[in-house]
């Protein structure tokens, strides 16, 4: 009963200082507010208002670089002395209701580089106003804005960054107001604890200046992000696979030269895919004119690609295009150069009956016995046969007491003849190209196409990490 007592003693004394302090801040606030003119600044006509600003940064959600901006949420806190508000009746500081902002002055702060903001509101206004007994106010919000960032893509994606919050006074002039960051260095926290999906913030800077307009001085702070991007997720979804790529497209020079089908396919694959990348890359970039350092790998990758297409190309036009050509000339240059000499080797034997006999032709499964058929078949009536020594073409025999008179007319046929035979082999021998050049080619290209494309690789990192 008498712990009973006790309690219920301090609970009725805690009670009636709890009335009695509410009825003396409750008073104190009307006394306050009766009066005060939220159309005048503090000290009016008098030295401008100082006014401390500082910064909690709860998040950066996002950095765009299609839209050039970035988005920040914070608690954004300014605090100023105004002399009518100022109270001796109670030591403490008076927290009031986030309406009680709606009667007060406050400075006319904005964003300079802002795009869209707004104060959250959920439960209420996100909003704070607290007094101190000499007058001094302090004004806190929570803000989400999105904040233009201008930026330098011509390293991307090993860019570094330089966004910057601009806050200003928007009526006010230096004569009125003027701002400083409240705290020096340390007015400005919450950076130690981001995490940003593709970005490090590297330095924070803070800035306090005036800037002049035709209508006046202003104060402006600046908060400068210098920002580097990662590039591990750039190196998974675009430098490997463009490697990988172009490594895929060497795997030709091992492929057999007369694979046409194998080898086009090859070639066009790795062409479509490197432009598949490009393209898709360029879709989550703005619209710039200058070139980026994401764009030279590219253009690079998909050089060699289609360098490896052109070689097959190149290839193939050796096997089955300049060298038969060239072969043929040389045929016909050797033809040319035996008919001036009078050179006919192939009759060198004849019988004496008139035989041409085909011992010296080399063979060696170029002619075929068709092939040979054909070439005389202009003759006259002429019998083909085939023995151990060669091919052996029998023109139907004269008489015999009429040999010495017809003489001059076989040894023009035989001419004829000779001519004919020499132009068909030549003829048939150009269906069977010179491999050795082939061959070559796809040597070298194994060597000359992966150094080359390591030597690109070097330059570049060298050049943009540094």
């Amino acid at each position: 009963s008498w712990r009973a007592g006790s309690l219920s003693g301090d609970a009725g004394c805690g009670s009636v200082i709890g009335v009695t302090g509410m009825s003396v801040a409750k008073t104190t606030v009307d006394k306050l507010l009766k009066g005060y003119d939220i159309r005048l600044r503090p000290d009016f006509g008098g030295p401008p208002v100082i006014v401390g600003m500082s910064i909690n940064i709860a998040s950066i959600d996002s950095i765009s670089e299609v839209n050039m901006d970035y988005t920040i949420t914070m608690y954004f806190q300014q605090s100023w002395r105004d002399k009518r508000l100022a109270y001796g009746e109670l030591n403490l500081n008076l927290t009031l209701d986030n309406r009680v902002a709606d009667q007060l002055w406050l400075p006319d702060t904005y964003f300079l580089n802002d795009k869209k903001s707004f104060l959250h509101g959920v439960t209420v206004k996100n909003r704070m106003i607290r007094l101190h007994p000499d007058g001094t106010v302090l004004y806190g919000l929570r803000i989400t804005t999105t904040a233009a960032c201008m930026m330098d893509l011509r390293r991307y994606p090993l860019d570094e960054q330089n966004c910057t919050l601009e806050i200003e006074s928007y009526g006010y002039t230096t004569d009125d107001i003027v701002f400083f960051w409240q705290g020096g260095d340390d007015a400005v926290t919450g950076v130690d604890k981001l995490e940003l999906p593709q970005f490090s913030i590297v330095d924070i800077r803070l800035v306090s200046r005036e800037v002049r307009f035709t209508t006046g001085s202003y104060p402006r702070l600046s908060l400068s992000f210098r920002i580097k991007r990662n590039i591990g997720y750039f190196i998974l979804q675009t430098y490997m696979p463009s490697i990988l790529i172009t490594i895929l497209s060497w795997v030709s020079f091992w492929i057999n030269y007369d694979a046409s089908a194998a080898r086009v396919a090859l070639g066009v694959t790795t062409v479509l895919t490197m432009t598949t990348i490009n393209t898709h890359l360029r879709e989550t970039l703005p619209k710039i004119p200058y070139v980026k350092a994401i764009d030279v790998y590219l253009m690079g990758c998909f050089v060699f690609v289609f360098l490896a297409l052109l070689e097959y190309a190149f290839v193939n036009y050796v096997f089955f295009g300049r060298g038969p050509a060239q072969q043929k000339k040389i045929n016909e240059r050797l033809n040319k150069h035996s008919l001036t000499l009078g050179v006919f080797s192939l009759c060198s034997q004849v019988d004496a009956y008139g035989n041409i006999l085909l011992t010296t032709l080399e063979m060696n499964n170029e002619v075929m016995p068709s092939d040979v058929g054909s070439s005389v078949s202009d003759s006259r009536n002429s019998v083909m046969s085939f023995d151990s020594s060669g091919v052996q073409f029998r023109k139907p025999m004269a008489p015999r007491d009429g040999f010495s008179h017809h003489s001059l007319d076989r040894s023009a046929m035989r001419s004829r003849a000779n001519c004919r035979l020499r132009r068909r082999s030549s003829k048939l021998k150009l269906k069977i190209p010179n491999l050795s050049d082939v061959s070559t080619i796809d040597k070298w290209s194994r060597v000359i196409f992966p150094i080359t494309f390591g030597f690109f690789n070097l330059i570049y990192w060298l050049y943009y990490v540094n």
